[in-house]
């Protein structure tokens, strides 16, 4: 084949390559138009005037640009004390059931006892079962104990984990080499210090993963909230912003600009984590 030939085929292929880049960033490109609409929506919708919600034809410009909204659900809707609310729920639960769920994960990957994938697959079969299930039996559970209108049973259960992180973590545990807690035995480490001090630090980006999911997880919960809850002081965010909507009416504006709000600290989370949000997925899923 002459060098003519080879360089025709080589410059189609390049040709073909940047067809193919070309399409997938076309689609990449549409998808995120599609996700960003809504999103410019809410925006618009929470700087104008509440008469001008629904106007035809719409405005994504606001021709009176209303901040009000914005310091209303800050001020008198009570907004940042929801937050705070929510803020102290989630991180103690989130870091303590994240431990938990690690120590569980690791005796499942690493530490040898009876009936070990039997519990395992019981443990996994525990996801399949639909909250709205246990919903009435566990109100009456916290009701006799008398947690209703309380944190407690929107921490509590919690903090001894879950059975995904579980499942996500034992996953990567296992592609850790097992070599090194030898050599670390060797040195004198209990299994503890091991867990603590090899484990951990090497499933950093797996933790942060679950992390990320956990907090967004408690962050947007409404149900639970909604169900044991009753003091508005006890309001969590999601609860806030839901009591601008009535049954007669709601303020579309208020509603968007507090979502707004609302969605930049789990924004901020992401765009920090990502790195280890993503690379703690792709390990995980590297590893059958």
């Amino acid at each position: 084949m002459s060098d003519v030939a080879i360089g025709v085929r080589s410059s189609k292929k390049r040709a073909a390559e940047q067809m193919r880049k070309a399409v997938a960033y076309l689609f990449l490109l549409a998808g995120s138009v599609v996700l960003a609409v809504p999103f410019l929506w809410m925006l618009s919708t929470s700087l104008k005037e509440e008469g001008a919600v629904f106007e035809l034809p719409p405005k994504w410009i606001p021709t009176h640009i209303e901040w009000s909204n914005y310091s209303f659900v800050l001020g008198e809707a009570n907004l940042l004390h929801g937050f705070m609310n929510t803020l102290i729920i989630v991180i103690p639960t989130t870091l303590i059931g994240l431990f938990t769920s690690a120590l569980a994960a690791y005796a499942f990957a690493r530490i040898q006892f009876p009936a070990r994938n039997t519990l395992f697959v019981m443990l996994l079969a525990t996801m399949m079962i639909p909250g709205v299930v246990t919903m009435i039996p566990t109100f009456i559970l916290y009701k006799n104990v008398g947690w209703v209108d309380s944190w407690l049973p929107l921490m509590v259960p919690g903090m001894f984990g879950a059975a995904a992180a579980v499942f996500f973590l034992r996953q990567f545990f296992m592609s850790i080499p097992s070599e090194l807690e030898d050599a670390a035995m060797m040195d004198g480490l209990n299994p503890i210090q091991i867990f603590i001090k090899i484990i951990l630090p090497l499933s950093k980006p797996a933790l942060m993963a679950q992390g990320i999911f956990g907090f967004l997880g408690g962050y947007n919960d409404f149900l639970g909230p909604l169900i044991y809850i009753n003091t508005p002081e006890k309001f969590t965010l999601q609860l806030v912003l839901a009591s601008f909507q009535g049954m007669y009416t709601s303020n579309w504006t208020y509603i968007m600009a507090g979502s707004i709000l609302a969605l930049i600290p789990t924004a901020l989370l992401f765009f920090f984590a990502q790195r280890y949000f993503v690379e703690g997925v792709t390990l995980t899923g590297m590893k059958g």
